[in-house]
């Protein structure tokens, strides 16, 4: 599907980049390009000379509600310009992968694939009316199960996961999945505030301590059984059936 606009929006703010998703009828789900021109966005940042980046979704409602599943379902089509499959990179990956600070600023929906993206970040901030959902096992996947234990203790991801209910701002902060919670006109000054807090430190120790935190608390092995297990599990008969029901919930279609 050819699209006019922008998926990501560049905003270059002294040693700051402002990455914007940018899918707003969408509610800014991660269709194949969003999620590579995204993560190629990440991967270039550090050679640019940025020492932060910051991540938002455009519009008042959505981060991001996670993967576009119209797309996923074969109803629309990705772009032509695309690099072939093998070559198409994950936003979430790069994230993790960055040695720079990245900042999730969740302006509203943050769901699937979406949730696992802030998850990677280093630091959540949210508006009071963002909402949070890993809806992977009702698809049929796994999603979030490597990477938000470390956040909410395994005992609360299991509950996160294995319902795939929705949570509301203030339960994500009460079990510390984001830092703090904002009224939605000071979330950008806010995630910019930081950002300058950052970029004005030592870009090397902040990079060391970023990665002796990671070492600490992420479990790479984890990312690898996740990856695996998805690719054991799409396309099962069960798994493309539990997507086409929750496709035709979604959208009608």
């Amino acid at each position: 599907m050819t699209n006019n606009k922008p998926v990501i929006i560049e905003e270059r703010i002294d040693d700051i980049v402002v990455l914007t998703m940018n899918r707003l009828k969408r509610h800014n789900a991660l269709n194949i390009e969003l999620n590579h021109t995204l993560a190629l966005a990440v991967r270039g940042a550090e050679s640019q000379g940025v020492k932060v980046i910051i991540i938002t979704g455009a519009g008042e409602k959505s981060f991001c509600a996670g993967g576009d599943m119209l797309e996923m379902s074969g109803v629309e089509h990705s772009s032509d310009s695309l690099p072939e499959p093998g070559e198409q990179l994950d936003a979430a990956i790069e994230i993790a992968k960055s040695k720079l600070p990245v900042i999730a600023a969740i302006n509203g929906y943050c769901y699937g694939g979406g949730a696992r993206l802030a998850v990677e970040c280093d630091i959540r901030l949210a508006v009071e009316q963002a909402t949070f959902r890993w809806p992977g096992a009702e698809y049929g996947l796994v999603v979030g199960a490597s990477s938000l234990p470390r956040l909410v203790g395994a005992a609360k991801a299991k509950e996160w996961i294995f319902t795939a209910r929705k949570i509301d701002a203030k339960e994500a902060l009460a079990e510390k999945m984001i830092n703090s919670i904002l009224p939605a006109q000071e979330l950008m000054p806010a995630a910019l505030a930081m950002a300058k807090a950052i970029a004005r430190n030592s870009t090397r120790a902040v990079r060391e301590s970023k990665r002796v935190i990671d070492l600490a608390s992420i479990s790479n092995e984890a990312r690898s059984a996740e990856n695996s297990a998805n690719k054991q599990l799409k396309g099962s008969d069960e798994q493309s059936s539990r997507f086409r029901s929750a496709t035709k919930k979604v959208t009608g279609r």
